[in-house]
């Protein structure tokens, strides 16, 4: 299944047009007429989809941390949970125990 045809999709309208002129040109009964347009347009759609996702994503572990800051700057705290642990004596505790136990 594909995306919505309609919608601007700039590095693939070639292969769409493609697949609706394929669409309006040929039977209904001969469904498997655009298979090898369609293949292609859905490799081109997912293509685009990585693209798009490396680009929305390009700064994720900045907005991460503006995130983490911001919430330990609302909820009061000074350290984050990973800092927390390395200083919690109980837990430093367990995990010895848990590797010597192995």
């Amino acid at each position: 299944m594909h995306p919505p045809l309609d919608r601007p999709h700039p590095m693939c309208q070639e292969e769409i047009n493609s697949f609706k002129e394929c669409h309006a040109t040929n039977s209904k009964l001969k469904f498997w007429a655009c298979n090898e347009i369609k293949f292609a347009m859905d490799k081109c759609l997912k293509k685009e989809k990585l693209v798009l996702l490396e680009k929305m994503n390009a700064d994720f572990d900045e907005k991460r941390k503006r995130e983490d800051d911001a919430f330990q700057e609302a909820m009061g705290h000074t350290q984050s949970f990973e800092e927390f642990l390395k200083n919690d004596k109980v837990y430093l505790e367990e995990l010895r125990r848990a590797k010597s136990a192995k």
